[in-house]
């Protein structure tokens, strides 16, 4: 389906498989559907599509992924407006691979590290015996 678009990997992810370029996943395939990876620049052509965001039952809850929305089906006979979308749906996936690697991490304070390692060695002491 995406020959239109360029070389993909694919790999076994949860219940179904990930869509790759260059180690950035930008595509799901679960549950007998095509979702794409989607950001604020695009998920009103989505919505515009009828189609709607990745969903999944907990005992208790709807979770809704709003990052990941079904591929529309008519897309499915029409490989170069696919190759569109799946170019769409990987820029999504950089900008939020580059927002990712962007956010600073906390440094950790000598405090903090101190009581990190008071915690490992009680759990190593309880583990001994």
């Amino acid at each position: 389906m995406f020959a239109a678009f360029g070389p993909v990997s694919i790999r076994r992810m949860f219940s179904g498989f990930g869509i790759s370029v260059d180690g950035v996943n930008f595509a799901l395939v679960l549950r007998g559907a095509i979702y794409l990876r989607a950001d604020a620049d695009s998920i009103a052509r989505f919505a515009a599509e009828g189609a709607g965001p990745f969903q999944y039952q907990t005992k208790v809850k709807t979770v809704t992924v709003g990052s990941y929305w079904q591929l529309p089906e008519r897309l499915y006979d029409d490989p170069e407006e696919l190759a569109e979308w799946a170019g769409r749906a990987l820029a999504a996936a950089q900008r939020a691979a580059l927002a990712k690697r962007g956010r600073a991490r906390k440094p950790v304070t000598k405090k903090a590290a101190t009581k990190k390692a008071a915690a490992k060695r009680r759990t190593r002491s309880a583990q001994a015996t």
